[in-house]
Formats: structure tokens, sequence, C-alpha cells
């Protein structure tokens, strides 16, 4: 039995799920929602025929907020799952966290 925070992990062809505790979820929604924000604002931004330069900043700050949430996500997922999964002596989830890891740096 894997990370008790995550179901089916077992089962590489199921999704997959992770309940996480109250504050991570209010987190990770909040930023996500901010995000959000930005990105709307972008959208408003090329509706009203907003200059490019200042576009591409806002870009940039979306962007950044987006690599902030993705850094916070994998941190949890380190913190929790992957520790987890490590004392219960499952190396393959090493290798899982490898294999995301040189994805995300593309």
């Amino acid at each position: 039995m894997g990370c008790p925070k995550c179901e089916n992990r077992e089962k590489s062809e199921e999704v997959k799920h992770k309940k996480r505790d109250d504050k991570e979820y209010r987190d990770l929604l909040n930023r996500l929602k901010r995000i959000e924000g930005q990105i709307r604002g972008i959208e408003s931004m090329i509706e009203n025929d907003a200059y490019c330069t200042d576009v591409l900043m806002q870009v940039v700050a979306a962007r950044s907020a987006l690599s902030s949430f993705s850094k916070v996500l994998l941190a949890n997922h380190i913190k929790s799952c992957v520790t987890y999964d490590i004392k219960a002596g499952k190396e393959e989830t090493v290798d899982e966290l490898v294999e995301l890891l040189q994805k995300m740096m593309k």
C-alpha cells in the first residue's frame, strides 16, 4: 500500500488521486485563481489593443506565478508521497520523480 494520502497509486493505468489537507488545498487553489485572473487580464489587454510590451510583461508575471505554483506542488509531492514511498521501499517512485523533473526542466 502506498502513501495514505495518495489513492490508486499502485496501478499506473488508473487515474491517481491525492487527498490534500485544507491548508495545501486552499493555497493551491488561491494560486490558481490568481493565475486565472492574470490570464484573463492578458486576454482583456489583447481585446483592448494594449501595447505589446505591456502584454508581454503580464505574460512574464503569469509564467512566473505558474512556475511558483509548480514548485509548491512539487515540494508538497516530495514531502508527502515520495518520502512515504521511499520509506516503504518503493524505489520506483524515485524513477517517477526523475522522469517528472526531466519533463519540468524542458
